[in-house]
């Protein structure tokens, strides 16, 4: 048949949020923040964290199973068959292109492709997911006793199926068994995508064209039976992500490098020929859900920490040697994205509020301890997807949910935030940065001991306070455009050329401003006003000497001056003054 691809494409300028807990929405439009009151409903079987455990064979309907209510929305694009050969496409666009995506990926893939499908297709996937630790991979398998049957992929792949007769995740009575049991609870008995392959009976890719499609060694693995193999979700991929959201919650320093393994999987069901974008996304969305349910219940509170303070003193502590095949973020990150829609244009409407789903916030409360739910949710909010995407709008909005965007901080401001971290907890709590591109209105304060470092293109206007700690400008940008006040922690800069201040810089008589100087071009501007007390630190790195006269600070006016200056890293042959100009701060360097 002849499958005709979608190409439009909408641009999105609008992006509007709903906390349903908070009953508080922000809408943003350009750079105009509306505030209003929506409480958005559940899906008709409920909302899922709260009947979760209705998503078994017994329940077949949208509103009897929540996992087959939150996909409901495939079926604006087709018609479920009372046999699997007998559904109905009601969007022939968007289904044409989704199966001619899997034809064309399937003729350009390469070797290596192939066999990667194959290992993802034939192992367990909480086996598969582990190297998503990166050099923790084999640290991780041996104390957790992992292991797998699937080492290579045998001579007579093509005509014999072979099934993984390994541990999976490990071995609950290992050193790690905290982790393993929560990855075994996470895909417990609640968590089968059977009740809506069923339900949905939408046909795999190679049974809308042939078994051409397939990876040549999996064509032995396709089920004889075409009504017990339906494509509409993605088990494989339902079970790598469940496995990666139980991993990156006991081990979120290795958050988005889960994530990432877990879409890749997904994308090798696509590769192999065995499930179309569809299929994938769909697995994504149902796993996501069932992640935030199960972490969401009060039954499994404990095993969450004693998961969590395993990985941190008996995995962590650790320094492991194994390949990190995820440790490009630029990488990760564009494929993740993609991943996300696979390409498909909005076919909905473009404007619907972004919705935060109850009980989502969990997927974030290690990644950010030391932020509140509501504030993690907040995240949620500012960094989802557009609306329109196929199969994405269900009413409370996991399919919307951009995880590894969230995992970068704050994507707006919509309001003030107030940041509290404590460098004695270590980890997350010690040290942070937040990667988004920040905007809205709203007011950064951080306090606490810790240390945040802002990387992103920021635009958010309502300024920035730091009381305590220390906050980093690790981009040109990273202070938006408002004011900044030093009130008795630390401000950093530290970007190779210049940081810029839009506003005002007051630093009070506790404060302490880090220049880390690396060249000529290294140089904190401000637009505003310079109103400084305090201590200035001046850190040289790569052996630079500044040359007489150089500027560090540039301001319109400005008024008082540091009653400290401390200096490192310069080569002790040297010595340098501060010098006050009306308009910028220089340096007067001498030899000793």
């Amino acid at each position: 048949m002849k499958i005709l691809r979608m190409k439009k494409h909408v641009a999105v300028a609008l992006c509007s949020l709903v906390l349903i807990q908070s009953s508080l929405s922000v809408c943003y439009a350009s750079t105009t923040t509306k505030a209003q009151t929506i409480t958005p409903p559940p899906q008709p079987s409920g909302y899922f964290v709260d009947h979760y455990k209705n998503n078994i064979s017994a329940n077949t309907t949208v509103n009897s199973n929540p996992a087959i209510g939150l996909l409901s929305e495939f079926n604006k694009l087709w018609t479920p068959g009372s046999t699997w050969e007998s559904g109905v496409k009601l969007n022939n666009g968007v289904l044409d292109a989704n199966i001619q995506k899997v034809v064309d990926i399937a003729e350009r893939r390469t070797f290596s492709e192939e066999n990667a499908a194959y290992f993802d297709d034939r192992r367990n996937q909480s086996y598969s997911v582990i190297d998503g630790l990166g050099p923790l991979t084999d640290l991780y398998r041996v104390k957790a006793g992992a292991a797998t049957t699937i080492n290579s992929i045998p001579a007579d792949a093509t005509m014999t199926k072979y099934n993984d007769e390994g541990t999976n995740s490990g071995s609950t009575s290992s050193s790690l068994g905290s982790i393993v049991s929560l990855v075994n609870t996470l895909r417990g008995p609640y968590s089968s995508t059977n009740p809506a392959k069923g339900y949905f009976q939408y046909p795999r890719p190679f049974r809308w064209e042939s078994n051409s499609i397939l990876v040549p060694t999996l064509v032995p693995a396709i089920n004889p039976d075409p009504s017990k193999d339906g494509g509409f979700p993605s088990g494989h991929t339902n079970a790598a992500y469940l496995s990666s959201f139980a991993m990156a919650y006991a081990v979120p320093e290795r958050y988005q490098e889960l994530l990432t393994r877990a879409s890749e999987l997904g994308n090798n069901r696509i590769v192999a020929g065995m499930h179309s974008p569809l299929d994938v996304i769909g697995g994504r969305v149902m796993a996501t859900a069932l992640a935030a349910a199960i972490l969401s219940d009060p039954a499994n509170k404990s095993l969450k920490k004693a998961a969590y303070d395993e990985a941190h003193s008996k995995l962590l502590t650790q320094t492991g040697t194994a390949e990190d095949r995820f440790s490009d973020y630029d990488i990760n990150k564009k494929q993740y994205i993609q991943r996300l829609t696979y390409g498909f244009g909005q076919i909905n409407s473009t404007a619907k509020p972004m919705v935060v789903p109850k009980g989502a916030e969990v997927l974030l409360e290690t990644r950010f301890p030391y932020l509140d739910n509501t504030q993690r949710r907040w995240i949620l909010a500012t960094t989802g997807l557009p609306s329109g995407y196929p199969v994405l709008d269900d009413p409370e909005g996991w399919g919307r949910l951009n995880l590894f965007s969230a995992a970068d901080g704050y994507g707006a401001f919509a309001k003030d935030v107030t940041v509290n971290m404590d460098y004695s907890k270590g980890g997350f709590h010690a040290v942070d940065r937040w990667r988004n591109n920040i905007s809205g209105t709203g007011k950064l304060t951080k306090k606490g001991s810790g240390a945040l470092k802002l990387e992103g293109n920021n635009t958010y206007s309502g300024g920035t306070r730091i009381d305590q700690g220390s906050l980093e400008g690790d981009s040109r940008t990273a202070f938006g455009k408002g004011d900044v006040s030093n009130n008795g922690g630390t401000l950093k800069e530290k970007v190779s050329g210049k940081l810029i201040i839009e506003g005002d810089y007051k630093q009070s008589a506790k404060g302490i401003l880090e220049l880390n100087l690396s060249g000529k071009n290294d140089l904190l501007h401000i637009k505003g006003k310079a109103n400084i007390k305090g201590t200035l630190h001046l850190n040289f790195t790569d052996n630079y000497v500044p040359a007489d006269g150089s500027t560090i600070i540039t301001y319109k006016k400005g008024y008082g001056s540091f009653s400290s200056i401390e200096i490192t890293g310069l080569p002790s042959k040297y010595k340098v003054k501060v010098i006050y100009k009306p308009d910028s701060i220089q340096l007067k360097v001498k030899r000793k």
